[in-house]
């Protein structure tokens, strides 16, 4: 007599075939179930309230705030004008020799400054205290005149 040519391992694999289909067929059923479809327009819409939080219930119109058009800004926010003539206090939070560049931290703003090998009059290092003027260029704010600071 032959053996079957069913061994265990196929009839396992068959088995989870089996599993899976049912499995698809049960998750497709609840799909239709829970359907979503020839709902109206008012359950659909959602809201936002001034927290930015969402919410079913539409917004009190008393509490609605007007806000004219030329108030709405797009965009970054413009600068105002550093005057150039002033000489300001910083330390070099970092400088790198090779490459020609670095940072310089102002002391009233605390805002890092670009600095260019070209704008230096002394030789600089990092967290050497140094003075400097600033000048606006196509890219942002940049340090010329830098001088050890005495």
């Amino acid at each position: 007599m032959g053996r079957s040519q069913e061994t265990f391992n196929k009839k396992e694999n068959e088995k989870k075939k089996q599993q899976k289909r049912k499995d698809k067929e049960e998750k497709r059923e609840e799909r239709k179930a829970h359907t979503s479809k020839g709902q109206s327009l008012e359950s659909m819409i959602a809201y936002v309230d001034e927290y930015g939080n969402f919410s079913s219930t539409p917004p009190d119109p008393k509490q609605k705030k007007v806000i004219a058009q030329e108030d709405i800004r797009i965009g970054v926010a413009k600068q105002e004008d550093i005057v150039p003539d002033v000489v300001r206090h910083g330390i070099v939070s970092f400088f790198n020799e090779s490459k020609g560049y670095g940072f310089i931290k102002d002391q009233e703003t605390q805002e890092s400054i670009f600095v260019h090998l070209t704008g230096l009059v002394d030789p600089i290092k990092d967290n050497n205290k140094v003075t400097f003027e600033i000048e606006r260029t196509p890219k942002g704010l940049s340090a010329v005149n830098v001088k050890l600071a005495v």
